[in-house]
């Protein structure tokens, strides 16, 4: 690729996307199907504007980097303990007896035994990026078919450690039980490193920089977090994705977690598009055309193989029907990590060329099939559970970690509430810009994390979308606003308790959206007319009802107002 046409690569790349996806979602389609089409359309055997496929594979792979990376870092360690069971049985169960049966099949086609073993294994393995994203659009991640799904890609991506050290060893005439052996030792030992480092490290880290109070240098380490873990890892000849997985499982339980994913969020999407967008460049139509019927049976043999055994084991684990036909479906493709595999096995010399083309083509064609398997399970789901004209809706609520209410500062004031919330048991996060303040507030027990309240972004990686209520106590008057506009646009029917400076700032919050404000001068100036007033020696009676009449006269104003904005709208 010419240095003069990265321009018109881009420009390709983004106008692709932005025809192709829109589509596709407007079909129901999903945008993943959407991103394969538009890659299709400006790669080699399309449009033509991009020939050099493995240069954008290898960017693209980052997609997939930052999505373990986010996976890792919402998954908290005492939660994966808790899918243990899954994760451990159902996904050690699906990588071994989908493995040794493909394995078997290779052997019978005439595949050699150590070529036979990594591509067994290597097919077994589904895409991580392609289910992952089909059921977070749908919203499908706290359901049973979510949980179980991503139980099982966990694993394989634990899965892919001990197999690349496989390969390399299998290149240097080793056993397979000598190989295995070596690969799962070298493979927990790196991992133990990289939690022990991260562990001590990682968190003052992001301290220190967190102080610097610069939005920019924050995003810089959180990108350097995940990319410098990912670079070690492969460094180590293991998978990138599970170094940033690891990274993020380092950070779960940091309070700047958040924030972190706010930043990473934008990296994270356009790189995955772009892997998708790589997986429809890199489909060979001339291999398919020479060799059309051999390839069209290996991909339907492989899809149904996989679908039916991932389906009994999934029942044999207790899930049921309806769910385990989904699951089946949605994991019966190949994944991404099949292109490393077999990339690392053809380099050792482990897997002929030939064959190399054939299995990435392969693997191509089922991952372009998963957004129509996705739909074929929902499809079935519903006809086994006998209500055809019903969409499939998670009723999972709110989960047990998510917080009911959402404080937005932790200054003054928002200590208050939180110790109020606290008092009282009522689940609440609060999120603090200042990372002295978080420190602090974490030291004496309080809920509180590292992010800027007043982005998008954060508000969403704290779980906005499910808490009851938001409680605005920003000192800034700007970012206040911006908070309730931004909640009110995403949110519309979250309510939102807005703390003001004054009459003129309650106005505006209210304008923006808020529910109720407070005009923290309107409290303060009653607190003091009220001393005033004892002191005078006025009755306490006569007293409360003076100052109940001026906050009830204002508060009056308020709804006025509100009903005006209610009324204009």
């Amino acid at each position: 690729m010419q240095e003069t046409n990265y321009l018109l690569v881009v420009l390709a790349l983004l106008g692709a996307a932005v025809v192709a996806v829109p589509v596709f979602q407007r079909l129901g389609l999903g945008s993943v199907l959407g991103y394969l089409v538009a890659g299709v359309l400006v790669g080699p055997w399309g449009l033509g504007v991009i020939d050099q496929v493995d240069e954008i594979r290898h960017l693209a792979e980052f997609g997939v980097v930052f999505l373990l990376f986010v996976i890792g870092i919402e998954l908290k360690p005492a939660r994966l303990w808790v899918m243990r069971r899954q994760v451990f049985g159902l996904g050690t169960a699906q990588v071994i007896l989908t493995g040794l049966v493909l394995a078997g099949l290779a052997v019978w086609f005439g595949v050699p035994a150590k070529t036979a073993v990594i591509v067994g294994f290597g097919l077994a393995l589904s895409s991580t990026a392609f289910g992952l994203q089909i059921l977070s659009e749908r919203g499908q991640l706290g359901s049973v078919t979510g949980r179980t799904s991503f139980s099982v890609l966990l694993l394989q991506d634990l899965a892919i450690v001990p197999l690349l050290a496989l390969v390399s060893l299998l290149a240097q005439d080793a056993t397979l039980v000598e190989g295995l052996e070596y690969a799962l030792l070298q493979a927990a030992l790196i991992i133990a490193v990289v939690i022990l480092v991260g562990r001590f490290l990682l968190t003052p880290l992001l301290q220190m920089v967190a102080s610097s109070r610069t939005t920019e240098l924050f995003t810089a380490m959180a990108i350097l977090t995940v990319l410098g873990t990912a670079w070690l890892m492969s460094v180590a000849g293991l998978s990138m994705a599970l170094g940033a997985f690891l990274a993020g499982l380092v950070l779960a339980d940091s309070h700047y977690r958040h924030q972190v994913v706010a930043d990473i969020q934008p990296f994270r999407g356009l790189l995955l598009g772009l892997f998708f967008m790589s997986v429809g460049m890199s489909i060979d139509f001339g291999l398919f055309g020479d060799s059309g019927l051999l390839i069209t049976g290996l991909v339907l043999g492989l899809l149904l193989i996989k679908a039916l055994l991932l389906w009994g084991l999934c029942r044999a684990m207790g899930v049921g029907g309806a769910d385990a036909m989904r699951v089946s479906l949605l994991l019966s493709q190949s994944g991404e990590f099949g292109f490393v595999l077999f990339g690392l096995a053809l380099v050792n010399g482990v897997m002929a060329p030939e064959l190399f083309q054939l299995l990435i083509l392969v693997i191509a064609l089922t991952m372009v099939t998963t957004p129509l398997m996705a739909n074929l399970g929902e499809r079935l789901e519903r006809y086994m559970r006998h209500e055809p004209g019903r969409h499939d809706v998670s009723i999972a609520g709110i989960d047990s970690e998510q917080p009911y209410v959402i404080v937005a500062g932790f200054g003054r004031v928002g200590r208050r509430i939180a110790r109020i919330l606290q008092a009282a048991r009522v689940p609440y996060l609060a999120l603090e810009s200042n990372p002295d303040r978080v420190a602090q507030g974490r030291a004496e027990g309080f809920s509180v994390f590292y992010g800027d309240a007043s982005r998008g972004d954060v508000l969403q990686a704290a779980g906005s979308g499910q808490a009851r209520v938001l409680v605005s106590t920003l000192d800034q008057p700007v970012p206040a606003v911006r908070l309730v506009q931004i909640m009110r646009q995403n949110y519309p029917e979250t309510p939102i308790y807005a703390r003001g400076h004054d009459s003129r700032h309650c106005n505006e919050l209210l304008g923006a959206g808020a529910t109720i404000s407070v005009s923290e001068t309107l409290e303060a100036s009653l607190q003091l007319g009220a001393a005033v007033l004892e002191v005078s020696e006025v009755p306490a009676e006569a007293t409360g009802d003076l100052l109940e009449s001026f906050r009830r006269e204002y508060y009056a104003q308020q709804d006025k107002k509100q009903g005006r904005k209610a009324g204009v709208h």
